[in-house]
Parts: structure tokens; C-alpha cells; sequence
């Protein structure tokens, strides 16, 4: 049961290994320090701050930011220590608030691994102070409890660490501000809060995902990419991707101090606290509040943390680990360590752009300076400020740009033992799992679409996971507006890639799905991507022939369209044993090629109507289209393009994390050159369909 502590009083904490938690409102400087028997620091490698995240048994976050993940492992603390004080500070610089009485009271606390609560205290009745300690955790006849404690100081951070005994407090304050300043702790907006049993601490040594905005809000803009897709009949944001968090196991040692908030199972949005109050913001059309709960999960014990990794000599990283998130099963907790490199990578890169973005200003401020300056233009003093200038900032990029190898090097090393331990449904299609590939008894919780890397990390791909069942429809991208790649002059050859694309796509579905649960049909009203669908004609996969023609348009939307009124007819009153006996309960996928040839106005409207309505009772859109190709129509097809997921068939710029907003690379997952891997897989289909047709 959670203790809610008033100030001065302490609680018993059951287990040495727990997170501290804070949720401040307003972005603030989260740090912690070690204290002998009587309480005084020693010196400044005591102390763990931004520009100094991680001591012996703690690790705290190297960002300013309104919430905050603190590891703890009490039992990896130095004999010598028998206090750690837990401290918050606003940021000197920014132009945020200077007193903590002009913001929220801050709320701190402490759990345990799997995220239950143990302790929690809210810091009120601050005003003038800007720095102030809010727990302390201190050890009593061997055993270790937590304190609230509230002291504030109007002198910041120096006078709250001069009070702690430490003789270089005000050298060290000006250095927390200073590291605060140059972006070395940048506060980055969290994910929406979601329920806590999917929540993770961070491993040993690890480094530091409006849901993606799935649908091009404007062609060539960036879309937020989000973690889990929508549950049929829960509510929904209208994103299709969601995020992961940070990973369990031993306190981390090393590595970037971003924590990973983990996604629940059911939805697509990224993670964090339950207590957590920053929230992405939500993409156009959002439906309201995300539901992070999994049906199938409701009422039941948080699942339980990975296995304990033992932690990384001194100096040295922890082995990466494949599957060192919490999870039910091995699949999520590789989804759930995905998602984690996912937000890993993003924050790390944020800090690294931060710092370059400091370092430009600041020279420009100095050469400034030093042309403002009628002295400096005559003689050399002009010359030696501008090369004194140039120096500093090639310093602190050259410091930059190593932290961020840093963290580059571990995720580099962790995607090497996480990439080749994918089961199929999210792995390459280079992955030797295929080569043991079998029909599945049940789909998965998420399919991989794609891969996606930033400017800085050409090297790493990370998965582009997206929930199931789909929430929303997908868009193959046949045209070249707001392609990246000029080499493809022939738009007959980037319409066949997308309809390659769509077929890889779609054989990826049929695959991670149980012989019967998953139907394909085809609209190719031309008949220009049969060359394209001859993988899927030939094996048998598909639900029929291609629709070709206006009638064979308007008679695929018209039954798709039935199948979607009866299903929610029956859905809502409760009568699923009322539906026609020859009706196709399974998910179906409607390929769309060459949109919008071959539609009338009226077929359309009904493409329009199976988007909106489709995927909430198993019927999922995939088109291949040229969004200028129905630029006739005007605002009125707007609202589709923004209902799909925009994906494309050449690497491209048009995706967003929903934890920084970078605008990731995104590229399609395709079959090798040569390769008979989606031959032999569909093959298996086919024949696992007939078996139980029988």
C-alpha cells in the first residue's frame, strides 16, 4: 500500500533496487548526493547531476525536464555512504520560473522496478526557494527508508549544496547551470501517461517514439510516429504508432541518462509514468485520451521485470542483452526494448543537436562581441578573438559529438544481439527466422514496417513496430512529391517500387497471422499491378482474383461495406451469433492500386466510409496512390490522406518520434534481390489455408 508522506516523516522501503520519481510541472535540474553518517558530502564526485549523471548505485537524468526517472540500486552504494539526499532545482537560465511558489508543487516518488508505488510526497509550501531537497534515503540498522523532507533554499543550488558540507559548492552549481545551459540536459516533452505495468528502469550501461502521426498531415511533412495501434473498441487517438521505454535489470552504471517509459499492450503512444502529467501532443483528429490498457490484461499482476543483467565492470558497459524489457513474453519485451532504442536514440540526438545549437550561438555572441568592439578591428585582436572564438566551438562540438558516439556505439551494439533475435514479425526479411518460418496459432502484438534512422546515425535502423490489429489504414506513396530521392525520374518506376512495397507489406500481414484470420483482396482497376501481385495470385493467398474495372470496383466496396454495417449492427447490440453464416469474420486487407482511377464520385464516398469505419471491425485499406493524381478532388479527399498511415517505397523524410519530434528517415522493408523467402512464406499460407478450409 502507498505511504503519502508529509514532510518529516519516513517510511520503511522493502527492496534496495527502486526508482525515484518526479513530476515537477515546469522543466527542473534532477540530482542526488551522497552523504556520510553525519550528512556531508565529501566532495564533488559525490554529487549526481546533468553534467555528471551517474555514480556508483544511482543514475540520474542529464536533461532539465518536468518529469524524471532517478535509479537507484542501495545495496551498490559505497560502505562510506548512509545518506542520498534527492535534490531539485529550477534552471538559472531559459527564462522559466526563478522560485518554486510560481510553479505546481512538485511530486516525488518512490518505486519499485515493476512500478507499484511505495512511497510518494508532494512538496508544498515552497515560495522564494529555487533549489530544494526532497527525499532523503538514508540507512538505519541496516536497513534503508525514505525521509520527506522539503528543504528549500532562496540561494539555489550553492547554498543548498554549501549546506551539505561540500567546500565547492558554488564551483559546482555554476557547473550544473552551465551543462543545463549548453543543452547537455535538455528537457524533452513526454509521452502521454499510461497505466503502470509496462513501465521499465533502465538496464546497466544502456544509452540514452499524436501518434506517429501516421497520415501526412501535408504531403512532405513530418508525421509523429506513435507506438501501439488501436484495439477495436477502445478509445483512440488517431495515430499508428506508439513507443516504448526504458529497459529493467540492474541500477545502470553507464550510458545516456534518458529513462525509457514502456507502452502498454493494446495501443499505440509512447510511454510514460502513471503520474506523469506532459503528454504528447495529440495529432490532428484526435479522438480524445488514449487507452493503454490490453483487454486481455485487465485486473491482472503488472508482468514481471526481464531477468536481472548482472552490472558492467567500472569504466566499462553492460553486455547489451536481447529482451531486457519487461514483458509477458519474450515478443513484448523485445517490443518494449525496441521502442526503448527508439526514445534512446531520439533524446541522445536532441542532446547532441542542443549542445551544437549552444555552441553556434555562443560563437556568434563572442565574434559579435568582439566586432562591436572599435579596438578589436585594428592590430590582430580582431583575428585572435575570431580564432579564440572558432576553438571554443569546435571544443564543445568535438565534446558533443563524443558523448553522442558514445551512446551511438551502445545502441549500435544493442540493435547487433536485439536484430537477429526478432521473431518474424518483426524482423528483415534477410532474417534467417524466415527460413523456419511457420504459420502462427495467433498474431502478434505488432508487425515491423518499415526501419528508421536520423542524419546523425546513417549506421543504426530502428524497427518501425506498429501495433495490432491496425488502427488505421496504410498509404503507399507512389508520387515524387516530397520524395528525398531525385534519381527517380520515371514515375512508372516509382509506381511499380510502391506496389512491390504494398505486396511486401501485405504477405508481411498474411504471414504474422493464423491460417483463416486474414483475408486480402485487390482493387486494380487497370490491372497495372499485376506483374506486381503475381506473388500473392500465383500462391493463392488471395481472397480472388483482382477487381479490375468500375464493377469490379463498385462490387468489392459494396460487400466490404456490408461486412462493415452488419458487423457493427451485431456489435451493438450484442448479437455476434447473429450474423449470416457465410459471412467472412476475418480481418480482410483491401489492396488499392492506382487510386483514384476507376472511382466515381459514389465509389469514392465508399472508399472513404470503409477508412473511417473499416478498422474498428477488422477491415483494413492498403492504397498505392499519387496524391496528385486526385488533386481534382480538391479539400474533399483531404480528410483520407490524413486518415492513413503515409508510408514510401524510396527512403524519406516524413515520420516524427513523439518524444523530440525529429523527423526520422523512414525506409521500407524489402524482399533481398534473388531472394525466394516471400515465395516460400506464402507458400506455407496457401497451404495452411487450404488445410483448414478442409
Amino acid at each position: 500500500m502507498t505511504a503519502e508522506l508529509v514532510r518529516g516523516q519516513n517510511h520503511p522501503l522493502p527492496q534496495a533496487r527502486l526508482e525515484v520519481r518526479v513530476s515537477a510541472g515546469k522543466p527542473v535540474v534532477a540530482g542526488a548526493t551522497l552523504g556520510d553518517e553525519q550528512g556531508r558530502v565529501r566532495g564533488v564526485e559525490w554529487v549526481a547531476h546533468p553534467g555528471a549523471p551517474t555514480l556508483p548505485g544511482l543514475e540520474v537524468s542529464k536533461q532539465a525536464a518536468a518529469d524524471h526517472r532517478l535509479a537507484f540500486d542501495l545495496d551498490a552504494l559505497p560502505g562510506t555512504v548512509h545518506r542520498v539526499h534527492v535534490l531539485l532545482a529550477l534552471p538559472a537560465g531559459g527564462g522559466g520560473p526563478l522560485r518554486f511558489g510560481a510553479v505546481t508543487a512538485p511530486f516525488v516518488a518512490v518505486t519499485g522496478l515493476d512500478g507499484a508505488e511505495i512511497a510518494s510526497y508532494t512538496i508544498s509550501g515552497l515560495n522564494a526557494e529555487s533549489a530544494v531537497v526532497a527525499l532523503e534515503l538514508y540507512r538505519r540498522q541496516g536497513a534503508w527508508k525514505v525521509r520527506a523532507v522539503g528543504q528549500g533554499y532562496a540561494g539555489g543550488l550553492a547554498e543548498l549544496l554549501a549546506d551539505q558540507g561540500l567546500p565547492q559548492a558554488q564551483q559546482l552549481a555554476a557547473g550544473i547551470n552551465e551543462a543545463v545551459d549548453q543543452g547537455l540536459a535538455r528537457s524533452v516533452a513526454a509521452p502521454p501517461p499510461r497505466l503502470p505495468d509496462g513501465e521499465r528502469t533502465r538496464p546497466a550501461g544502456a544509452p540514452g517514439s499524436d501518434q506517429t502521426h501516421a497520415g501526412p498531415v501535408s504531403q512532405g511533412a513530418a508525421d509523429p510516429v506513435q507506438p501501439h495501434q488501436g484495439i477495436p473498441g477502445t478509445a483512440q487517438s488517431g495515430s499508428p504508432y506508439d513507443g516504448a521505454g526504458p529497459r529493467s535489470g540492474a541500477a545502470p552504471q553507464s550510458g545516456h541518462a534518458v529513462g525509457r517509459s514502456v507502452p502498454q499492450e493494446g495501443h499505440p503512444g509512447a510511454s510514460v509514468r502513471p503520474d506523469s502529467a506532459a503528454a504528447r501532443p495529440a495529432p490532428p483528429g484526435a479522438g480524445g485520451p488514449i487507452d493503454y490498457s490490453h483487454p486481455a490484461r485487465q485486473n491482472v499482476a503488472p508482468p514481471p521485470p526481464p531477468p536481472s543483467v548482472p552490472p558492467a565492470a567500472p569504466g566499462h558497459s553492460a553486455q547489451p542483452v536481447a529482451g531486457d524489457a519487461t514483458g509477458w513474453t519474450m515478443e513484448e519485451r523485445l517490443y518494449n526494448q525496441v521502442w526503448g532504442m527508439f526514445e534512446d536514440l531520439a533524446r541522445t540526438t536532441a542532446a547532441y543537436r542542443s549542445a551544437v545549437d549552444f555552441a553556434d550561438s555562443r560563437r556568434e555572441q563572442e565574434l559579435d562581441k568582439a566586432l562591436s568592439d572599435p579596438r578589436s578591428r585594428l592590430g590582430g585582436q580582431g583575428d585572435a578573438a575570431r580564432e579564440a572564438a572558432q576553438a571554443k566551438h569546435a571544443q564543445l562540438v568535438d565534446q558533443a559529438r563524443a558523448a553522442l558516439d558514445r551512446d551511438l556505439a551502445q545502441l549500435m551494439a544493442e540493435s547487433d544481439v536485439v536484430e537477429p533475435a526478432l521473431p518474424p514479425a518483426y524482423a528483415r526479411w534477410d532474417n534467417p527466422v524466415w527460413h523456419g518460418y511457420r504459420v502462427p496459432m495467433e498474431p502478434p502484438m505488432a508487425v515491423r514496417l518499415g526501419d528508421l534512422h536520423l542524419p546523425e546515425s546513417e549506421g543504426l535502423r530502428i524497427p518501425m513496430l506498429v501495433r495490432l490489429p491496425l488502427e488505421r489504414g496504410l498509404w503507399i506513396d507512389s508520387g515524387r512529391a516530397g520524395s528525398r530521392d531525385d534519381s527517380l525520374a520515371d514515375a512508372d518506376e516509382l509506381r511499380r517500387l510502391a506496389m512491390d512495397t504494398a505486396v511486401a507489406q501485405a504477405a508481411r500481414l498474411l504471414a504474422v497471422h493464423p491460417a483463416g484470420e486474414f483475408t486480402v483482396q485487390v482493387i486494380d482497376p487497370a490491372g497495372s499491378g499485376a506483374s506486381a501481385l503475381v506473388p500473392l495470385a500465383q500462391s493463392g493467398v488471395l481472397a480472388g482474383p483482382p477487381a479490375v474495372g468500375a464493377a469490379g470496383v463498385a462490387d468489392v466496396l459494396a460487400r466490404l461495406i456490408q461486412r462493415v454495417d452488419l458487423v457493427q449492427m451485431a456489435a451493438r447490440g450484442g448479437a455476434a451469433d447473429s450474423l449470416p453464416p457465410d459471412l467472412d469474420t476475418a480481418d480482410q486487407l483491401l489492396i488499392v492500386n492506382d487510386f483514384p482511377h476507376g472511382f466515381d464520385d459514389r465509389a469514392v464516398t465508399q472508399l472513404r466510409y470503409l477508412a473511417d469505419e473499416g478498422p474498428a471491425v477488422g477491415v483494413h485499406l492498403l492504397m498505392v496512390a499519387d496524391r496528385e493524381d486526385a488533386a481534382a478532388y480538391g479539400p474533399l479527399l483531404d480528410p483520407l490522406w490524413r486518415s492513413l498511415l503515409r508510408l514510401t517505397p524510396v527512403p524519406d523524410e516524413h515520420l516524427a518520434d513523439p518524444w523530440v519530434g525529429h523527423a526520422w528517415t523512414y525506409e521500407p522493408v524489402t524482399v533481398p534481390p534473388g531472394s525466394q523467402v516471400l515465395h516460400q512464406v506464402l507458400a506455407q499460407i496457401a497451404a495452411a489455408r487450404r488445410s483448414w478450409n478442409r
